[in-house]
């Protein structure tokens, strides 16, 4: 089976979590090949029809399988090879993105949502499936927290509270934690840039709380590296979150007040130990490996 993965590429290089389930659908039998989006803007997006027609002419894939619904719309200009697309939330959750995301929808043979929130707002009237992006467990390998807080230079005995991305992103609402946290004077606020993907597994090892308090997510990646690596997380409603923490002893959900969110704050750092949120994934069936597996019987769904 061959599959041309098209996704937008930035500077040469494709969003993770998708060349890490590329990677484990590969690994199953799977030939992939990427197309990499480099316009902006549907115009943009458009001009690399001719790019993409002579791509699939060369490859002479079975199936194309699109990230996001303006890729899915650009791998649908051709009818001949059948899409899936995968939807993983900025182009559900933005108003003006949805509406070509709608498009997308409607013609794509398969669409995949990556939280059901994604999916009510996108009402899908064929098929489709809710299949979340998976993690690989062995990228965050279990650290002594102490060892984990010399590798990264903390202090041994403060506390520190780790933010979900930049500050200066505004999706991910980083004046709500400022504020919660001025109400938290016993910790330190962390924030997630700068880091190699091996420094951040280590950083959730040697943090006491991951928060997140975003506006919009699809699936967010970061909560399952948080309970990959076993962080205690506070989180405000968004996305899938709710499900994928629901139950695990250390986490908790919070309402989006600065005093509601500074209480939980509060209590998760009383918690003080790791939490049961890389058995969760397991449990789950959230590792690549079966994630990949299942992605691969929509292919074979389609193609007989």
């Amino acid at each position: 089976m061959r599959v041309l993965i098209v996704a937008r590429c930035k500077q040469g290089r494709y969003a993770p979590f998708i060349t890490e389930q590329v990677d484990a659908i590969e690994k199953k039998g799977v030939e992939c090949r990427y197309f990499g989006v480099d316009g902006k803007g549907i115009v943009g997006y458009l001009r690399q029809i001719p790019k993409l027609l002579k791509a699939i002419r060369e490859f002479r894939p079975d199936i194309i399988h699109a990230h996001y619904g303006l890729c899915g719309l650009l791998a649908n200009c051709q009818r001949r090879i059948p899409v899936v697309t995968t939807y993983h939330g900025s182009d559900i959750n933005d108003p003006r993105v949805l509406r070509l995301s709608k498009r997308s929808i409607r013609r794509s043979r398969f669409n995949i949502f990556v939280s059901q929130k994604n999916v009510d707002i996108a009402r899908p009237r064929k098929d489709f499936a809710l299949i979340p992006c998976g993690i690989s467990l062995e990228d965050y390998p279990v650290i002594d927290k102490e060892d984990a807080r010399r590798q990264m230079g903390l202090e041994p005995s403060a506390k520190y509270v780790l933010f979900a991305g930049a500050f200066d992103n505004p999706v991910k609402n980083a004046p709500l934690a400022k504020e919660a946290m001025r109400q938290v004077p016993e910790a330190v606020l962390l924030e997630l840039k700068g880091f190699s993907r091996p420094q951040v597994a280590t950083l959730m090892q040697a943090v006491d709380v991951f928060l997140m308090t975003s506006l919009t997510e699809g699936s967010p990646q970061v909560i399952k590296e948080a309970m990959a690596c076993g962080c205690p997380i506070v989180s405000v409603d968004v996305g899938d979150v709710r499900e994928r923490i629901e139950g695990i002893e250390g986490c908790f959900l919070s309402e989006r007040d600065p005093e509601a969110l500074a209480r939980t704050i509060k209590n998760s750092l009383a918690h003080g130990d790791r939490t049961q949120g890389r058995a969760t994934i397991e449990k789950n069936g959230l590792s690549n490996d079966i994630i990949a597996a299942r992605i691969i019987s929509v292919y074979e769904r389609l193609l007989s």
